[in-house]
């Protein structure tokens, strides 16, 4: 009885478990894999943000982070590429997603000379620690 008790509860998390995070895709193209929640209220486009976070190139090279400079950054949400403007107000405080940018939403045909190549997709993973207003 017990082997079949716990068949069953196995059974019935597997479509939770197969799920995965929930991703979100934007308008823009901006994908928002989550893999925390948050609470509170999501910063408007003119808030300041403080995030821990670390950037990616599409082969899976380190770019920037702040995890490693050991400070979080903190910045007005206006001030940033677009799909940083744009996916981090759907995140809320103490949330935690990866946040893939295409090339039009991130620094397009001019990459950043020596860091990002030209039309690059990039994937950050962040965690936005608190909204200031």
């Amino acid at each position: 009885m017990r082997l079949i008790a716990a068949t069953l509860i196995t059974l019935a998390a597997l479509p939770v478990l197969a799920a995965g995070p929930a991703t979100e895709t934007l308008p823009s193209g901006v994908t928002i894999e989550w893999s925390r929640d948050g609470s509170g209220t999501s910063p408007g486009p003119t808030d300041k943000v403080r995030v821990h976070y670390k950037g990616t190139l599409a082969d899976g090279k380190e770019f920037d982070s702040s995890y490693n400079r050991g400070t979080p950054t903190e910045f007005p949400l206006n001030r940033v590429i677009p799909c940083w403007t744009e996916a981090l107000q759907h995140m809320k405080p103490g949330s935690a997603a990866r946040i893939t940018c295409p090339a039009q939403t991130a620094y397009g045909d001019r990459g950043i000379p020596g860091v990002i190549p030209p039309n690059s997709t990039l994937t950050f993973a962040v965690e936005l620690l608190e909204v200031k207003r």
